[in-house]
């Protein structure tokens, strides 16, 4: 994802981010992964134009807040049982796009406890906003 740093509709935008949210949730197509929740980790990282999110009186209000990355995973997540880590990865996407001051997002869920012969196994997407006309 280094080259998504590089679009140019990204220039004046600061990055915001969230790592390794731990969570717990039910996911996955196989019938053992069905009955229980895994551990997911989930990375965020929210690309917002510095014209809208550089404060000037060092105010919450001004910028994007944290707690909004951390909700939209909890909205996500208590939707139910989830059975591909892509579709999750889409839909914290899509949502964390619908702030009006985010301009693009990249979102990665691994889940560490798959494969007892690697670290974890995961997914990754980059979205930009759509420019208005």
């Amino acid at each position: 994802m280094v080259a998504a740093l590089l679009h140019p509709r990204l220039a004046d935008c600061r990055r915001l981010f969230l790592r390794n949210y731990e969570v717990y949730i039910n996911i996955g197509v196989h019938e053992f992964e069905k009955r229980g929740e895994q551990r997911v980790v989930i990375n965020v990282e929210l690309f917002v134009p510095l014209a809208q999110t550089t404060p000037t009186e060092d105010k919450l209000h001004e910028v994007v807040d944290y707690d909004f990355m951390r909700a939209t995973i909890a909205r996500r997540v208590g939707k139910g049982h989830i059975h591909l880590q892509e579709t999750l990865c889409d839909d914290i996407a899509a949502m964390m796009l619908e702030h009006p001051r985010v301009r693009a997002v990249s979102v990665s869920t691994e889940k560490p406890d798959v494969y007892p012969d690697c670290d974890a196994v995961g997914v990754e997407v980059f979205r930009i906003k759509e420019e208005s006309a």
